[in-house]
């Protein structure tokens, strides 16, 4: 008989609620807390709780930098870190995007409340760095 209550147990153990992700859910425009290095727990957020609950796979990390005044957008910076989903080969993964003044890092990563800055990989940074003196090079050349 206690065999039976103990495969039972481990059995309950075994079965998944689903595919829910835990991300932390901000913005640094709104909350300066977002910014941080390792966001406060009253950031996380439960991604099955939102809308559409069911799309979310992983978690973003989101680096915008204005470099300068565009359509009466002030030079800034922030962090957006979210809930997400992906259909392309992006899942846990880093890539940059640029145009007329302004630029952006996204990451994605596929663990619980994995969208904290300590988890991206140095590469992504690397590559940072290698498009902003590519932009730099380019200003000059042009």
């Amino acid at each position: 008989m206690s065999q039976i209550v103990f495969l039972l147990a481990v059995a309950a153990l075994c079965l998944q609620t689903g595919n829910a992700i835990r991300c932390y859910e901000c913005n640094s425009h709104n909350d300066s807390r977002c910014a941080m290095e390792k966001p406060p727990k009253e950031l996380e957020k439960d991604c099955a709780e939102l809308n559409e609950g069911s799309k979310y796979i992983m978690c973003r990390k989101i680096t915008q930098t204005i470099e300068f005044e565009v359509n009466g957008l002030q030079p800034d910076s922030r962090v957006i870190r979210s809930c997400g989903w992906d259909e392309t080969n992006y899942k846990g993964r880093c890539y940059q995007r640029s145009g007329f003044g302004g630029r952006q890092e996204v990451c994605s990563c596929l663990t619980d409340l994995c969208n904290h800055s300590s988890n991206f990989s140095s590469i992504s940074i690397l590559v940072m760095i290698f498009s902003l003196l590519s932009s730099v090079l380019m200003r000059i050349l042009l």
